[in-house]
């Protein structure tokens, strides 16, 4: 499996920013694209939101405070924006992240596989969107447990109130079509906006992966 460089070694971490801020530029009239906007599905929250958050909450889920240890798995950027229904960007929205690890545990009291949980891992992070409403996380490709196929949840809050909890997932995963929360999703466009691809990182020499997710609000947030 790939693993995370060294806190030193951040000169792929600037080039995908750079590219990053290139796309979001190129999106800058999403409003004028508004009628072929999909609303992100509602989704469960799940048991295993952190009943203690980590003392680390920062976007970046590999690497713990100044560890030089990464966690485990295969390193993967997850970025986007959240939009609202008018396809124009949100911003200070906080948005926040939490998965298994690769061992299919959660930071939680009550996780499955407790005595395997990857200590490296944060397994929690929160992004606060700027002008123009993205967000970026590095974590792991998510991985399987019993009953679930990979996902990560998300959520996002305004102001401090939660309005959307929802999930992504693993385009082309064989464990979809049997996945309970997955299968829920009965609308066809919003099952495919929550479905994302993991493709390798271009330039990156360390096997990284990358996704992109555009989140979409079902409502215009005040002021």
């Amino acid at each position: 499996m790939a693993t995370s460089p060294l806190p030193g070694d951040l000169p792929g971490r600037r080039a995908f920013l750079r590219r990053l801020a290139l796309g979001a530029a190129s999106f800058a009239a999403a409003g004028a694209f508004a009628e072929a906007l999909t609303r992100t599905p509602r989704q469960t929250e799940g048991p295993f939101y952190p009943d203690r958050l980590p003392l680390d909450t920062d976007n970046d889920l590999i690497v713990l405070n100044n560890s030089l240890t990464p966690a485990v798995g295969e390193v993967a950027w997850l970025s986007g924006r959240i939009l609202d229904e008018h396809g124009d960007p949100v911003r200070n929205a906080l948005v926040e992240i939490w998965q298994a690890d690769a061992n299919g545990a959660y930071i939680h009291t009550k996780t499955g596989n407790a005595a395997k949980r990857d200590g490296n891992f944060q397994g929690f992070g929160r992004f606060l969107t700027g002008s123009s409403g993205e967000y970026l996380f590095r974590t792991i490709k998510p991985v399987p447990y019993k009953p679930r196929t990979p996902h990560i949840h998300l959520a996002v809050k305004i102001k401090g109130k939660k309005e959307l909890i929802t999930q992504c997932y693993i385009k082309g995963h064989e464990m979809n079509a049997n996945d309970m929360v997955y299968k829920g999703i009965k609308d066809a466009k919003q099952r495919e906006s929550v479905t994302l691809a993991f493709d390798p990182l271009k330039g990156s020499r360390a096997g990284e992966l990358a996704a992109r997710w555009d989140v979409v609000l079902g409502f215009t947030p005040e002021g």
